[in-house]
């Protein structure tokens, strides 16, 4: 059973020669290029957190903290360990395929492993966000932080899904309408 993947790369391919008139792998070159800004900018975060985390364990009030507190300090540096790596593991693929004309499967690998980079890292950002609310006010007000962080994090990075929709919506929305011939 196919999840349609195969299908949307085709027809994104297709619209890419159309609309841009490249060629299957000036596209892959261009997400590959592009994959990499962003992986710049995400891997500056991530490697400051994690630097920021890996620290607090010498500071002197961190023996201050409740076990609640220890937990999740210890699951937050687990997140940000793990987006680190799987932000930079795209360089690594890079490296293992270069010169192997797999283009495809480097896109493709580096495109996963960034999307789930940036969810841990995420989730390092709520713990983080967590563990400094329980630390400086409360365990509950860190909790309710914490939810709103998520919330924010999941909002935002659920955006340009709801407005594309949103944007295929309208679209099919007014090819359902009888056009004008009048142009205001």
């Amino acid at each position: 059973m196919s999840d349609g993947s195969d299908e949307r790369a085709r027809d994104d391919g297709g619209w890419n020669y159309r609309a841009r008139h490249e060629t299957e792998t000036q596209r892959l070159d261009r997400n590959w290029a592009a994959l990499l800004q962003e992986l710049r900018v995400v891997q500056t975060g991530v490697q400051l957190l994690t630097g920021f985390l890996l620290t607090l364990p010498f500071q002197q009030r961190f023996a201050d903290l409740t076990d609640f507190e220890v937990g999740v300090y210890l699951a937050t540096v687990a997140l940000s360990v793990l987006s680190t790596m799987l932000l930079v593991a795209p360089v690594g693929i890079h490296r293992a395929l270069f010169r192997q004309h797999a283009l495809p499967t480097l896109v493709s690998t580096a495109h996963t492993l960034t999307v789930c980079g940036i969810a841990t890292f995420g989730a390092a950002l709520v713990g983080v966000v967590l563990l400094i609310f329980s630390f400086v006010v409360s365990p509950r007000v860190g909790l309710v932080a914490a939810a709103v962080a998520a919330t924010l994090f999941c909002m935002l990075s659920l955006l340009a899904t709801i407005l594309r929709l949103r944007q295929r919506n309208d679209n099919d929305n007014d090819n359902d309408q009888p056009r004008s011939t009048n142009r205001d």
